[in-house]
């Protein structure tokens, strides 16, 4: 499972440095850059300190479309309840949420927002999942690179897993397919996106480990050849 971190257009050099040395330092190597500003400055080397290799190599992108095109599954992290979504997962249980899924993701993405705002309802919305990182304080704020480097140390036992383990045979984005086959379904009987209870059923997917994706989706592969047999 390969897990790749995503800066929305961050605005300090200084914490793009920091969240390379974060992913060096908890084994990780993917970073994204959408629309950030300068990060292969003076000023994101120094915070970067051993990291420097992880910095330079950040992929930059113009859009989340663009960052996000080959990720199977989406993490949006939010410390607010919002609108868009219902399911808000705590960052220490992540780790045992993607290993259920087995091999039905190949790719993860963790989205942060920017420093001041966070990311909008409207982007939180292309995701699959919210999270979360639990804190005690009313106003809840954490410094962009110090969430990064919780998000990182948490799921580094997905890392250590796989350093010890075969790798499993992939299952064609399994869990892409079954969402996709999920919204035709909806769609067919008039329920779109604009309706609640599509959002919701969508978003209650996102939670089903490996053998109920399977389940699921052999229920729909028979349905679709009924359909085509009437």
């Amino acid at each position: 499972m390969k897990i790749c971190i995503i800066l929305n257009h961050p605005t300090t050099p200084e914490n793009i440095g920091a969240a390379a040395r974060a992913l060096k330092t908890m084994g990780f190597s993917d970073l994204r850059l959408v629309d950030p500003c300068d990060h292969l400055s003076d000023r994101a080397h120094w915070l970067a300190h051993g990291s420097e290799d992880i910095l330079e190599s950040a992929q930059v992108f113009n859009s989340i479309t663009a960052a996000i095109s080959d990720i199977d599954f989406l993490i949006g992290t939010s410390a607010k309840k919002r609108p868009s979504k219902n399911e808000n997962i705590p960052a220490r249980k992540m780790t045992q949420l993607l290993q259920n899924k087995g091999t039905t993701i190949q790719s993860v993405g963790i989205l942060f927002g920017t420093e001041d705002r966070g990311l909008s309802n409207e982007q939180l919305a292309v995701c699959d999942i919210l999270s979360h990182i639990p804190i005690k304080q009313a106003q809840p704020s954490l410094n962009l690179a110090q969430a990064v480097m919780i998000y990182a140390y948490e799921l580094s036992p997905i890392l250590q897993n796989k350093s010890r383990q075969t790798a499993p045979k992939p299952t064609e984005q399994a869990y892409r397919k079954l969402k996709q086959n999920v919204i035709d379904v909806l769609v067919e009987l008039g329920l779109d996106n604009r309706m609640p209870i599509h959002n919701r059923i969508i978003e209650r997917l996102a939670l089903l480990g490996e053998k109920d994706t399977h389940l699921i989706q052999s229920i729909l592969t028979t349905l679709a050849k009924k359909n085509q047999s009437d």
